[in-house]
């Protein structure tokens, strides 16, 4: 039986509301899901499992008719989803009252229910969210009833405030394969036996690394599964560390470079490092040369020459400061302190 298991689609996200790219970000993540179906048909798939967070909120009215018309285009896969901690069940949720194609299962119950799917063999566990937190263990106990040949726990949670759990009580159970969702970050907690397939596209800044779904297969040898990259996009955090010399402008060309060589495509945190000229100062808002920079963060520090102005301000108020700070490492609070304290008395000095 061959499967694909995907997680956290979140549908009708729009990240980084304000950037460049967010305007087409809402439509690549649905652009990202109907590649799956695509793929689902080219390699003929038995099953398609999607763990949870299938919207980013309460899906509306036409969001699950556009869904489902998109599951539509399957041409031989069945697929079984929950809701996940985003798109909880409401009691006015249009999850109650849609009807789905008839491959497509739903697994609606807040208690573990079981799908079963005769033509292929397989039985698929699970339960729905009916609030934003489930602080209950529910799967610890969630044995398979060896309803067909091959049983899947699909499973949403893994931390304190959503179904917590522990691998090693989730693996015992006997299930053939648990597909998980909520991590977003993709990783095989027990190899070939239990994994999470991550977000399918990166929803937030710290989803950082490659995002896709799990390929896999179950049959009389038991279940192998690998990861295959799919994500339009990924998010990148890097250092860029200043010198002395480095204007504004030089800044920017730095950026440039460095999204160059990394990828245009992608979306970028940047953290400025190292020390930088007193007398500069830089402008943040201007520094997106590609469109694709999400986040700042200046932790430069100015370059002062603090043994010479230490000489020459001796007796005043800045000699003094410069001297109660003096020795600490670059690296301490208290040159911290010193850095933004002698820049600060400049400035009311010049002011």
């Amino acid at each position: 039986m061959k499967f694909i298991h995907i997680a956290d689609l979140h549908l009708g996200a729009k990240p980084d509301a304000g950037s460049a790219y967010s305007a087409g970000r809402e439509r690549e993540i649905w652009d990202s899901f109907r590649d799956i179906i695509d793929i689902c048909n080219q390699k003929k798939m038995d099953l398609l499992l999607i763990a949870g967070d299938i919207f980013h909120r309460q899906p509306l009215l036409r969001e699950l008719k556009e869904m489902n018309s998109v599951l539509d285009m399957l041409e031989q896969t069945e697929v079984v989803m929950i809701a996940g901690n985003h798109d909880y069940i409401k009691k006015n949720s249009y999850y109650r009252t849609f009807s789905w194609s008839p491959h497509v299962h739903m697994i609606k119950d807040e208690n573990l229910t079981c799908v079963e799917i005769g033509n292929i063999q397989t039985a698929v566990y699970g339960c729905s969210y009916y609030s934003k937190e489930i602080m209950d263990p529910v799967y610890d106990s969630a044995r398979p009833e060896h309803r067909q040949k091959y049983e899947i726990l699909l499973a949403h949670g893994g931390d304190d405030r959503h179904i917590p759990m522990k691998v090693n009580q989730i693996q015992s159970l006997g299930y053939d394969y648990v597909a998980m969702g909520h991590i977003h970050k993709p990783q095989e907690l027990v190899e070939n036996h239990m994994a999470y397939a991550g977000a399918l596209e990166p929803i937030d800044i710290n989803d950082t690394g490659t995002h896709g779904y799990i390929e896999g297969r179950i049959s009389e040898k038991g279940c192998q599964i690998r990861f295959v990259c799919h994500a339009s996009r990924e998010y990148i955090h890097k250092d860029v560390q200043v010198h002395r010399a480095m204007t504004g402008h030089n800044l920017k060309q730095e950026l440039v470079r460095m999204i160059e060589e990394n990828g245009r495509q992608n979306m970028y945190k940047i953290t400025l490092t190292g020390f930088r000229d007193p007398d500069i100062w830089y402008d943040l808002e201007q520094m997106d040369p590609c469109g694709n920079v999400v986040e700042i963060v200046d932790h430069t520090k100015p370059a002062y020459d603090f043994e010479k102005l230490s000489n020459e301000n001796k007796g005043n108020i800045l000699g003094q400061y410069i001297e109660s700070l003096k020795g600490y490492p670059q690296d301490s609070i208290e040159y911290q302190a010193l850095c933004e304290g002698v820049q600060a008395l400049m400035e009311t000095r010049r002011g």
